[in-house]
């Protein structure tokens, strides 16, 4: 009985923490557009370079950990 009460317990206390930092994230990039789409068109190459340097210091980070 004990073991069935802890795991409804568990799914409804992860319910309740998921929604909570759903609600915080969401509260917290609120007026930022969400999404991709929503950017002007101005921060295109912006973005671009900025996923160009992620993907260098991927690699970099890389080739440290492997040795």
């Amino acid at each position: 009985m004990d073991r069935i009460l802890n795991m409804i317990l568990r799914s409804v206390i992860r319910q309740f923490v998921n929604r909570g930092v759903n609600a915080g994230i969401n509260r917290a990039t609120r007026g930022r557009g969400g999404n991709g789409d929503q950017a002007a068109p101005d921060q295109g190459a912006g973005r671009q370079q900025g996923a160009q340097q992620t993907r260098q210091v991927t690699r970099v980070a890389r080739r440290l950990t492997r040795f």
